[in-house]
C-alpha cells in the first residue's frame, strides 16, 4: 500500500499528501496536519483516520460540510479512488499503487558535482542510427541482448498509457541490460530544472530507501543536452566530503537527457556501488538510446495525466462553485437551518434582499439532500415573459398555439425527482399561481393544451426579495399558495447584517477572481477595507464580488486601495479614526453643493432637480442617502413647492 492525498483542484492543486496509518486533520487552522488556507474551510473541518484495516473520514461539524463523491457525509469509510471534496479543494485518495509491481522510492538531491568521463551527444547515439551500429560494433551475444532490449522498450512504450507504469517498465528493461542498481526518471516540461514529476526505484523491488541524484548533474545535462558518464565517482574529487554519497558508496553513475522536437523534457539517472560493474561507453550508449525511444511516450503519458486531472478538476469544480462564505452568528444560524432540512423533503421559501445569496443555500440544500443525483432545475420568474412562464414551467402539447409545432416538456417535467427553485416566485402571474398550487397539492400537471394528467416528484424551494406577506394583504399573491410555500422558512441576511464575514469574502473574492481574470493576487490595504466594512452594500455580496473584481482588473497597483474601489463605497463618510483622501473629500463636497444648489432652484423637488443635475431621480435618491443629506435637504422639502418628499428607501 502507499496510501496518499492527491490535491485534484484548490489552494494545494497538484501537491501529494501521504497518509500515515494515523488521524490527520484537514482544516484551515496551521495546527492541523493538512493545512489549508481556504476561507471556505472550517478551523478543524474533517479528520481521516485508520482503524482496524481501513481509512475512515469524519467531518468535525464543518459549517459548508464534506463530500465523498458528490455525496454530503458524517462519518463514512473511504475506498481507492474515492474523491474528497472540502471547501474549494478536492483530493483523490489512492490507498494503493495502480499497478502492484510498481516499486517507485523517493528522490533526494545532492548539490555536489561528479567528473564526467565521458559525454554523448543525443545525435551520436549509435544504437539509433542502423548504418553506424552495423559498421561500428561488432555483432555478439551482448549486441544481441541490447537490440533485444531497446526492440522491446520501444513495444512497451507504445502500450502504456499510466505515467508511473510507463516508467517503472522504462526503468526495469535498463536493469535487464545496464548493472544500475538505482535508477530514477526526472520530467521537467516547463523548463525551470525543479522537476515536477520524479519516479525512482530500486533493482532489489524490496528496498524503499531514497535514490540519491547528484542536482549539479542533472542540471548540467538538462541545460547543455548532453548525455554524461562519471565512471568513477570517488576518483572525480568533488564527493569525498559528501556523507550521504559515502554511506551509499556510489561508484558510477549516467545522466541522459530526454528530447523531445529539440527540447530537453527531463532526464534518465542510473547509478551502482559496484565495482565489478561500472559503467561504460557502451552503456552510456545504450541509455541514451532508451531515452530516445522513451521521450515521446513519457510526454504523451504525462500530457494524458494532465488531461484527466484537469476534466476532474473541472467536473468537481460545479460542486465547489456554490460554497457559502462566512462564520458570523448570522450565517452559522443559516448553516444550521441547512444541514436540518436539506435531508427532508419539505417545501422551502428562502427570502432575502437581492444578492444575499439565495440560490447558493437553495443549491446547498440540494447538494446535502437524497435528490443530490438527480437535476437541479433554477427559474428566474421574473425573467421569463408572462406569455411565455405558463410554457416554461409546465410544457405544452403540439398545436396549444399557434407556435406549438411539437411537444416541448416543461422545466417542472425536466426536473422530475430532483429539485425545481423557483426565483422572484413574487412575480407569477395569478393563473400561474393557480396551477402551481395545483402541482404542490396533488403532485401532478397537466401541459399547455393538455388533457392528461402527469404525475411529478420534485421538491420545490421559491425565493423572493419581496414581502409575501404584504403581498397577500395587497391581493397580487394568493394566500392559498404562500401557505403552500412557507412551510419551512429561511431569511438571508443582508451584508451589513455581518460585516464581520467581509474579510473572509474579499479574501475568497481574490483568490476567485485572479485565477480566473488571470491576474496576480492583491492585497487589500488597510484603508480599502476599512471603507468596504464601513459601506453599506444595497447589493450586498453580488456588489461586492463585483467591486473585488473591478478592483483586481482596473486596479493601478499591487495593493487595492480607496481609489480603486467603486465611487459609491467612497461616498460613504470615512469610518472613525481614518481620513479621507484630499482628492475624495474634495469629490465629495462638491457633490454635495451640486445638490443643495439644484434642491434649492426647484423648492424641493427631486424629479426636478434630477433633470438639472442631468441623472436618474432614483440615483439622486442614493446619493443623497449615501452622502447623508437628508437632514441638510429638510428645508427644502418642507417648503411649499415641494411635491415629493425623500424616502430612505432604496429604489
Amino acid at each position: 500500500m502507499n496510501p496518499r492525498l492527491f490535491a485534484v483542484s484548490g489552494p494545494l492543486k497538484d501537491t501529494t499528501f501521504p497518509l500515515a496509518k494515523t488521524e490527520v486533520t484537514l482544516g484551515r487552522d496551521p495546527s492541523n496536519l493538512l493545512s489549508i488556507s481556504d476561507p471556505s474551510l472550517s478551523r478543524r473541518h474533517c479528520t481521516i483516520y485508520f482503524q482496524g484495516d481501513q481509512y475512515s473520514i469524519r467531518d468535525l461539524d464543518s459549517r459548508n460540510g464534506t463530500f465523498v463523491n458528490g455525496a454530503a457525509v458524517k462519518n463514512c469509510q473511504l475506498q481507492h479512488g474515492d474523491l474528497i471534496a472540502v471547501g474549494d479543494s478536492v483530493f483523490n485518495l489512492q490507498l494503493h499503487d495502480e499497478t502492484e509491481k510498481l516499486s517507485s522510492g523517493p528522490v533526494e538531491f545532492d548539490d555536489v558535482y561528479a567528473l564526467a568521463t565521458e559525454q554523448l551527444n543525443p545525435q551520436d547515439v549509435v544504437y539509433l542510427q542502423p548504418d553506424r551500429l552495423l559498421r561500428e560494433l561488432p555483432t555478439n551475444a551482448r549486441l544481441a541482448l541490447t537490440l533485444n532490449a531497446l526492440l522491446k522498450i520501444s513495444r512497451v512504450v507504445h502500450t502504456i498509457r499510466d505515467l508511473e507504469e510507463l516508467q517503472d517498465q522504462i526503468l526495469a528493461q535498463a536493469f535487464e541490460v545496464i548493472p544500475a542498481e538505482r535508477g530514477a526518471i526526472l520530467l521537467d516540461h516547463n523548463g525551470s530544472q525543479q522537476f515536477d514529476s520524479v519516479f525512482a526505484r530500486h533493482r532489489a523491488a524490496s528496498s524503499k530507501s531514497p535514490v540519491r541524484v547528484s542536482r549539479t548533474i542533472t542540471r548540467q545535462v538538462l541545460q547543455q543536452g548532453l548525455a554524461v558518464l562519471a565512471a568513477d565517482v570517488p576518483g572525480s574529487g568533488g564527493l569525498s566530503g559528501v556523507e550521504s554519497l559515502v554511506v551509499s558508496n556510489i561508484r558510477s553513475l549516467l545522466c541522459v537527457p530526454l528530447m523531445l522536437f529539440d527540447k530537453i523534457t527531463g532526464c534518465i539517472y542510473l547509478d551502482t556501488a559496484s565495482l565489478a560493474n561500472r559503467f561504460d561507453k557502451d552503456h552510456l550508449q545504450l541509455l541514451a538510446a532508451i531515452a530516445g525511444i522513451s521521450s515521446v511516450a513519457l510526454d504523451n503519458a504525462r500530457r494524458l495525466q494532465w488531461l484527466e486531472q484537469e476534466n476532474l478538476r473541472l467536473i468537481t469544480e460545479i460542486n465547489l462553485e456554490h460554497n457559502m462564505v462566512g462564520e458570523s452568528p448570522r450565517m452559522k444560524e443559516v448553516y444550521q437551518f441547512l444541514s436540518r432540512v436539506a435531508p427532508t423533503n419539505s417545501t422551502i421559501l428562502i427570502e432575502g434582499e437581492s444578492g444575499t445569496g439565495k440560490e447558493l443555500a437553495a443549491r446547498a440544500i440540494h447538494r446535502s439532500s437524497p435528490r443530490s443525483s438527480k437535476p437541479f432545475i433554477a427559474i428566474n420568474c421574473g425573467a421569463i415573459p408572462e406569455g411565455l412562464i405558463e410554457s416554461e414551467l409546465f410544457g405544452h402539447e403540439k398545436g396549444a398555439f399557434t407556435s406549438a409545432t411539437a411537444q416541448k416538456k416543461g422545466r417542472l417535467e425536466l426536473a422530475n425527482g430532483g429539485v425545481v427553485f423557483l426565483d422572484e416566485i413574487g412575480e407569477l402571474a395569478p393563473s400561474v399561481q393557480v396551477k402551481l398550487l395545483r402541482v404542490l397539492q396533488e403532485r401532478e400537471f397537466e401541459r399547455v393544451g393538455g388533457t392528461r394528467s402527469l404525475p411529478l416528484d420534485i421538491r420545490l424551494i421559491a425565493a423572493t426579495n419581496k414581502n409575501l406577506e404584504q403581498e397577500v394583504k395587497n391581493g397580487s399573491f394568493r394566500q392559498d399558495l404562500y401557505y403552500r410555500i412557507n412551510v419551512m422558512s429561511l431569511v438571508m441576511p443582508s451584508l451589513r447584517e455581518r460585516p464581520e464575514d467581509i474579510p473572509s469574502l474579499v479574501e475568497y473574492f481574490v483568490a476567485k477572481y485572479s485565477s480566473r481574470c488571470q491576474v496576480k493576487p492583491k492585497r487589500i490595504s488597510r484603508e480599502a477595507m476599512a471603507c468596504l466594512i464601513n459601506y453599506d452594500w444595497p447589493g450586498n455580496v453580488r456588489e461586492l464580488e463585483n467591486a473585488i473584481e473591478r478592483a483586481l482588473v482596473l486596479g493601478s497597483s499591487e495593493i487595492v486601495r480607496p481609489e480603486d474601489l467603486p465611487e459609491s463605497i467612497l461616498e460613504k463618510d470615512p469610518p472613525i479614526g481614518m481620513i479621507a483622501a484630499r482628492y475624495h473629500s474634495a469629490v465629495k463636497e462638491h457633490k454635495k453643493q451640486l445638490i443643495i444648489s439644484a434642491m434649492h432652484e426647484t423648492r424641493g423637488n427631486y424629479t426636478e432637480a434630477a433633470r438639472i443635475l442631468g441623472v436618474h431621480p432614483n440615483y439622486l435618491h442614493r446619493l443623497i442617502k449615501n452622502l447623508e443629506m437628508k437632514e441638510s435637504l429638510r428645508p427644502f422639502t418642507n417648503g411649499s413647492g415641494s411635491k415629493e418628499k425623500l424616502s430612505g428607501t432604496m429604489l
